[in-house]
Parts: structure tokens; C-alpha cells; sequence
């Protein structure tokens, strides 16, 4: 697989519906060699452990290594997105139990694949940040070793009325987000929620169309109608993240400095943005392609970029 983009997934999949809609896409996608997947958030981030080996079973994968994480934030020890709804699916299809799966391995193993494969690992990270600043936090200098971190992460732009100025995953652990962002990363990207918010479709529609294409979109489709109870629309906020490795065109990135406030109880997990900063560590999406995102996706995950390059479906 030397063609591919080695990628681990660090994901919080089993509350928002996203995470499971941006494994299946990664799981289908050519250019993309899944290193593996860590799991964060909850009282037993094992149960994400087992969710997102549904998936990847679902799509004919049983290699792929899974590595639960931390539950609780850094500073208070609070434990966030105790409950995972999406738990329910886990009775019509075929997984390994959370018991399966050991506690809190996921941080030292995160630290031995990335020191293994030095300038070859993205990172993509689209739960709440504490795997990755605990890792961050036992060795400033992995980053170095990362070929890029991307981060569904955080709002930069527009703080207008309608869009929330907090993103839930720099809000759920505040002082992990802070580390991940003052730690210095060979390319470090950010998709925040004032672009993902712009991609969105129905659920309803979502169920029908992820029943259709089936393989790991099965499951998924099962979790949807299970998010679908509550929600209306799916935004597909880690799947842009994830479609903007491979289709970087999809997105506009613009340079900067992210600082995260943890200050004040009211604003903590707010990101602050200065584009003008003279130094220019990070790089957040500013603007996307609705209409190319889509057809990246569902090309993607419906196997016909597979049929195109003449790979087997």
C-alpha cells in the first residue's frame, strides 16, 4: 500500500453520527491505508471500541488494529458523553465486545506508530482532543514526527448568530485542545464548525442512501436512524475533515495562530483565530465546495472510485 496515506482515526463515534459516516468513508477509500483507530470520551471508551470494529467489520475489515482511550478530561477528571446511544446497533451486527478490547491503551500506542513510521502518519482527530494532548503532553516532540495532524476542531470565522462560538470537541476537554494546539506540528490543519455546518443533509435521506450502498454505510445507516430519533439533519463535519486529505481542493485553508481560552467557565473551549499573527503555525479551512464534497463522499463510499481506477469493489 506505499501509494497510500497512512491515517489513524482518533474518534468519539457513537454520540454524533459523523464519526461512524467518516470511518465508513476512509474503510472505502483507495488512497487510504487505515493504520488504525483510537477511541476517546465516555465512561468506557470500549464501547466506541467495539462500535467502530462493527464498521470496519461490515466492511469486510477485521485488520484493523482499535485502541480504546481516555473517558475523562485532563484537568478535572469529569467524565464527558458518559452515555453512547448509538450502543444499541451493536446487537444486529458482528463486533468484538468492549471486553474485547483493554483499558487506556490507546495514547502508547499512538506514541509507538507515529515514532515507528517517522514524516509518514496523519493524524485525524475528530473527537474531543484528550488522546491527543495526553500524547502531546508525555512527548512534545511527536508532532515533529507526524506528517500532519487534522483536526475537526473548533470555530474561526464566524461567530454570528446561528453558529455556536464553542465547538463541542475543544469544549469537552478545553486544556487537551489548548496542548494540541500550542504543540509544535510538522502541518497542522483545522475544519471548524463555521465551514462544516455548510454540509448537511437530511436524515431520512442519509438512512435511505447508506442502506442503499450497505457494506460498512449498513451499520452506519443503522446508528443514523438512531441519531435520526433526535436529529434532523446530519452535518457531515468529520467527514470534510477526512475528505480534505485526499480532495484538498474541496477546502480553502488560511494561515494562522489558534489560541483556545480556558480561562473563563463562560468562553472555556472558545478558539481564537489571528490570521494576523507573524508567526503562522496553523491552518484552518475558511471556505468549502459543498457540491464537490458530496461527490467525493458518495463516489467514495459507493465503490465507484474504486470501479474507476480498476480496483475490485
Amino acid at each position: 500500500m506505499s501509494h497510500a496515506v497512512p491515517i489513524i482515526l482518533d474518534t468519539d463515534i457513537g454520540n454524533d453520527i459523523d464519526d461512524a459516516v467518516c470511518l465508513a468513508y476512509l474503510l472505502r477509500k483507495p488512497a487510504c491505508e487505515l493504520v488504525g483507530i483510537t477511541t476517546v470520551s465516555g465512561y468506557d471508551p470500549r464501547i466506541r471500541a467495539s462500535l467502530a470494529d462493527a464498521v470496519c467489520q461490515a466492511g469486510g475489515r477485521t485488520d484493523v488494529p482499535i485502541h480504546s482511550g481516555a473517558g475523562c478530561r485532563i484537568d478535572t477528571g469529569a467524565v464527558v458523553q458518559g452515555d453512547i446511544p448509538q450502543e444499541a446497533v451493536l446487537a444486529h451486527f458482528a463486533h468484538r465486545p468492549p471486553s474485547a478490547f483493554a483499558h487506556s491503551t490507546a495514547v502508547s500506542w499512538l506514541h509507538e506508530q507515529i515514532t515507528r513510521r517517522p514524516g509518514e502518519i496523519t493524524l485525524l482527530a475528530i473527537g474531543p482532543m484528550t488522546n491527543i494532548g495526553l500524547l502531546f503532553a508525555m512527548d512534545p516532540g511527536i508532532g515533529r514526527k507526524l506528517k500532519s495532524l487534522v483536526l475537526m476542531c473548533g470555530a474561526f470565522t464566524n461567530h454570528v448568530t446561528g453558529i455556536p462560538p464553542r465547538e463541542w470537541n475543544a469544549l469537552c476537554d478545553p486544556l487537551a485542545a489548548h496542548i494540541v494546539y500550542r504543540t509544535d506540528v510538522t502541518e497542522h490543519r483545522s475544519v471548524g464548525l463555521d465551514v462544516t455546518l455548510q454540509v448537511q443533509m437530511p436524515a431520512e435521506q442519509c438512512i435511505s442512501r447508506f442502506a442503499a450502498i450497505g457494506g460498512p454505510l449498513a451499520v452506519v445507516s443503522a446508528m443514523t436512524r438512531i441519531w435520526g430519533t433526535q436529529n434532523r439533519a446530519v452535518t457531515f463535519h468529520d467527514p470534510l475533515a477526512a475528505a480534505c486529505i485526499f480532495a484538498p481542493r474541496i477546502l480553502t485553508f488560511a494561515e494562522g495562530t489558534v489560541t483556545v481560552e480556558r480561562d473563563s467557565e463562560r468562553l472555556s473551549g472558545l478558539t481564537h483565530w489571528d490570521a494576523a499573527s507573524q508567526v503562522k503555525p496553523h491552518r484552518v479551512a475558511v471556505n468549502v465546495d459543498a457540491p464537490a464534497f458530496f461527490s467525493e463522499y458518495f463516489m467514495t463510499v459507493s465503490g465507484q472510485e474504486r470501479t474507476a481506477s480498476g480496483l475490485s469493489v
